[in-house]
């Protein structure tokens, strides 16, 4: 450290400064996630999990003939939700285990049932199913907001169907589509998302009662090798927690390609987002389409006359945050050794729920960009104009032709007239005056009383209109009548910039 700061700690912080800020604070926690979202992964939510777990095994347990009494039942259910956690943490510290840390925790509430909680079962009993039901409900939340998003995309390609505007190829200006047909493209991505998150929930299995190694052999000790009343136990306790599916074989854990698959599904829609927001930053470059702007919102410190599409940068940096995460979990699902190795747990607990708090984020956003995103007409319509006597003409010339004139005469001046146009316009930056040149020369007389009707953009749009009309038709509107009762659930967080 220079001179400047003589006397003062080098290494950063005296000792006794600031006691309460010297820890680190996650940002996608503290600064980013939703309430709804960090619930779902919250201490409350996996530990009360557990505790539901315990009561489903030892329900079913009772059902197919184990010694358990109904009062044992009883008390496990009136504490479900009383998690004394330093009783947990204090266990924990004595046994060096988080589960049996909370087993003996759960014991004391509940003393009756303590010699047949967790009977029969593995960590990875509690551990997983609970990361599976949590995977579950936080799939749940993203459907909704992806719904919720479509809903309110809808209604911008409605409004803009047919609003012509610059098409780009290579960043370059190409033929016409519409403001609302370049929605309705992004709305195709987030639907293909939404049929993803569809298929995930219809298949996502729970691990189950599998045991240690996955044979279930405690649980047929358990049952004097009654084969038929493991796999019923199996049955009833995925049952008991909502679930289907189970998964049919495993080793201690569930296949870790199921994260993977999982973490693919939000990837997808981090792509989605992405494609969207970097289009939106795009058009706020050319004046064209703007992000909500508060009132009194600061866009530099330094600029003040800066309107940056903060929203739409924070949804890019995020969703590249998600894209990221796939790879971590097929590396993790490719290096589990035989029938499990623990090199998956710490991995695990930090991208699967970043995984989602990210994309929850994102789609908040999402739909606060959508609610109120500006599309300036004038500025559309000058950019389209711009470009579109070059457009044009091929119009030109076929009318042309059409009385009488020669084609390879009149593609020649056509040529020689873009070129001049082409020349002025990037070598003087003077407007395009293609039209003026065009309207001057004797070879296209025949269209000089309807130029302007020629170059009237929505005759170069070709079917976007109606190829808008019917996307929204044919596929939004369904899948938003047929989900109609997640759009009446409010988004509770609200999007600070």
């Amino acid at each position: 450290m220079s001179s400047f700061f003589e006397g003062v700690d080098a290494s950063g912080l005296p000792d006794d400064v600031l006691p309460d800020h010297r820890k680190y604070e996650h940002p996608l926690v503290g600064r980013y996630a939703t309430k709804e979202m960090s619930a779902v992964f919250s201490p409350a939510t996996k530990f009360t999990t557990w505790r539901k777990l315990w009561l489903a095994l030892a329900a079913s347990e009772q059902e197919l003939g184990l010694d358990i009494s109904d009062a044992q039942l009883r008390q496990m259910r009136d504490h479900l939700y009383d998690v004394d956690f330093d009783k947990a943490a204090e266990y924990e510290r004595k046994f060096r285990h988080d589960v049996m840390g909370h087993v003996h925790a759960f014991g004391e509430a509940a003393p009756l049932a303590k010699p047949i909680i967790h009977l029969g079962a593995t960590s990875c009993y509690v551990g997983d199913n609970t990361d599976i039901v949590q995977m579950r409900e936080a799939l749940k939340l993203v459907k909704r907001k992806l719904i919720q998003t479509l809903a309110v995309l809808r209604t911008f390609a409605a409004k803009h169907k047919d609003v012509p505007t610059l098409g780009f190829t290579h960043y370059q200006p190409a033929q016409l589509t519409t403001v609302g047909k370049r929605c309705a493209l992004w709305m195709q991505d987030l639907l293909l998302d939404c049929e993803r998150v569809d298929r995930e929930l219809e298949n996502l299995p729970m691990r189950g009662v599998k045991g240690t190694t996955g044979t279930q052999a405690t649980f047929l000790e358990l049952f004097d090798g009654d084969h038929a009343k493991v796999k019923r136990l199996n049955e009833l306790v995925c049952e008991k927690m909502g679930f289907t599916k189970c998964v049919a074989v495993s080793g201690q854990t569930y296949t870790r390609k199921i994260d993977y698959h999982v973490l693919s599904v939000l990837s997808g829609i981090a792509q989605s987002a992405y494609k969207m927001c970097g289009d939106v930053r795009l058009l706020a470059n050319l004046k064209e389409v703007e992000e909500p702007f508060a009132k009194d919102q600061i866009g530099s410190s330094a600029m003040a006359y800066k309107r940056n599409p903060m929203r739409s940068e924070r949804v890019c940096s995020l969703a590249r945050y998600v894209m990221g995460l796939p790879p971590g979990a097929a590396n993790t699902h490719a290096n589990q050794w035989f029938e499990r190795t623990l090199d998956d747990s710490a991995i695990r607990r930090i991208v699967i729920p970043e995984g989602f708090l990210a994309v929850d984020v994102v789609l908040n956003l999402l739909i606060n960009i959508a609610d109120g995103m500006v599309v300036w007409p004038k500025v559309v319509e000058k950019h389209v104009m711009e470009e579109l006597p070059f457009m044009a003409t091929e119009v030109i010339l076929m009318e042309c032709v059409k009385a009488g004139g020669d084609r390879q005469e009149l593609h020649e001046a056509i040529r020689v007239h873009s070129m001049d146009a082409g020349r002025v316009v990037k070598g003087e930056g003077k407007p395009n005056d293609l039209m003026e040149r065009i309207a001057k020369d004797a070879k296209f007389e025949a269209v000089h009383d309807k130029l302007g009707a020629l170059v009237d953009p929505k005759l170069f749009i070709g079917r976007a209109k109606e190829q808008t009309e019917e996307f929204l038709a044919e596929e939004i509107d369904p899948i938003l009548e047929k989900e109609k009762a997640l759009l009446g659930k409010e988004v509770v967080d609200g999007v600070n910039v």
